[in-house]
């Protein structure tokens, strides 16, 4: 918890200075006292901020303490309003921990974080605790193993969450999608016991009619790689496979608990890809919502399956202005950018640069890739309209994939499959499993389009 006013009872007093470049710490008389520092004044910048105030919080916590002052005047007097937020976010962000299920749990002791020399900025510290919790809600969904995350449950706490806050929630069942002819999400999600679900999820916070932009979320709750069957060092950690869907739910909570004028809807194909007597295989020829069709080349590449039914429901049913896809999607995003940088596609300069400027304000990386037509060339199919993998160039490949569905609408894919969790956390706000990336900047995002 972060609050605005100097409290002297506090056990540690924390400066950041920007005359160092180490973190220096000092014991004395009460209160003890910590310097974090920035670096150059000319350096400064709200990303390092958050950084620095996670890592103060991490290292007084980590000594035993449960309060301190910051005083952050002079890093505030240079950043303002947006510095106060990012201290906010990086703040509350240190204190995550993943859920657990052991018998003896232990709760985490609350920490208070008090700020000296601040401008007036409740509103900014709100807001940023409101995007601190759904990045956590993100994180810990992503963190669930899947016998505690089927689609079903999936969709049972993002519904939940969300009508607690007055949004409106539609659950699509089998039955309903196989009347709207979603064959590539049930292809997938009908190979497993656990039934898929597609959860929908509507904030309408802007002008009446408006059309929304919709975020599409993966939500492979468990991938096996069906018939195309993962070796067991793939598998592992294959329950993060839904870090896209839980994104998206992180996104709009925030949203609408922050009541920004704008209208977004949530859209998260929740599905298990297993392998069973009704599986997909490999040469198999599909349908899809769309009317497209598609030949399998592997099972593995089921998110795309999923997404691009998701897609085209965004698009026909939801009436999308603009579509964001955002899934963990591809090995090979991963090796191209490791943990650090999320890969992107678009259709749409314009709408490319209304993320990129929404990633500076939330300090996510971003990369845009190449969509040139001999790409979009590696999956034509034969046999069908498109392939579902391709021989090379597999994170752009799988982007076109999904992108053949949004068709002429305004269009970002965001391949989180490099960002979405990390076993060696780069920045000091994250923790070790998921990160909960993409939240804030799909909230700086719709926040952008306010309307």
């Amino acid at each position: 918890m972060m609050k605005l006013w100097n409290q002297e009872a506090a056990q540690w007093r924390l400066e950041l200075s920007m005359d160092g470049e180490a973190l220096s710490l000092r014991m004395g008389d009460a209160p003890r006292q910590m310097t974090v520092a920035l670096g150059k004044r000319e350096d400064l910048n709200c990303e390092i901020l958050r950084q620095a105030a996670a890592k103060a919080v991490k290292s007084v916590r980590d000594l035993g303490g449960e309060s301190a002052v910051l005083d952050a005047a002079p890093a505030l007097e240079a950043l303002g309003e947006e510095g106060l937020a990012a201290l906010a976010l990086g703040a509350e962000l240190a204190g995550y921990r993943q859920p657990d299920w052991k018998q003896a749990h232990k709760e985490q002791k609350p920490f208070t974080l008090y700020v000296a020399g601040a401008p007036e900025g409740e509103k900014a510290v709100q807001e940023a605790a409101v995007l601190a919790k759904a990045v956590c809600f993100a994180r810990d969904l992503t963190n669930c193993p899947a016998n505690r995350l089927t689609p079903e449950i999936m969709a049972q706490r993002v519904t939940e969450a969300a009508k607690a806050l007055g949004l409106e929630t539609q659950i699509v069942d089998e039955k309903e999608a196989r009347a709207l002819g979603m064959e590539a999400f049930l292809a997938v999600g009908e190979s497993s016991g656990n039934p898929p679900r597609l959860i929908i999820v509507r904030y309408k916070g802007g002008q009446e009619g408006a059309r929304p932009i919709v975020l599409v979320g993966k939500g492979v709750t468990f991938d096996s790689g069906g018939y195309s069957l993962k070796q067991a060092a793939g598998m592992k950690g294959m329950n993060s496979d839904m870090a896209g869907g839980a994104a998206v739910s992180g996104a709009i909570l925030a949203l609408a608990e922050n009541k920004v004028p704008v209208n977004v809807t949530a859209v998260i194909p929740a599905v298990e890809n297993r392998i069973s007597p009704v599986s997909f295989l490999p040469s198999d020829v599909i349908g899809s919502m769309s009317g497209k069709t598609i030949q399998i080349g592997s099972t593995d590449a089921e998110g795309r399956l999923i997404l691009a039914d998701a897609v085209t429901y965004a698009i026909q049913k939801e009436n999308a202005a603009k579509v964001v896809d955002i899934a963990t999607l591809t090995g090979a995003m991963a090796r191209m950018f490791g943990h650090v940088t999320t890969g992107y596609l678009s259709n749409c300069d314009a709408f490319s640069a209304q993320l990129e400027a929404a990633a500076v304000k939330s300090g996510e990386k971003f990369w845009r890739l190449p969509t040139f037509p001999e790409y979009r060339k590696m999956i034509d199919s034969p046999v069908a309209d498109l392939y579902n993998t391709s021989d090379g160039a597999g994170a752009i490949a799988a982007g076109l994939f999904v992108g053949a569905f949004a068709g002429d609408t305004p269009w970002i894919h965001l391949d989180i499959a490099g960002t979405s969790s990390t076993s060696a956390p780069h920045k000091e706000y994250q923790a070790k499993g998921a990160t909960g990336v993409g939240v804030t900047t799909l909230y700086e995002l719709c926040k952008s389009m306010e309307g």
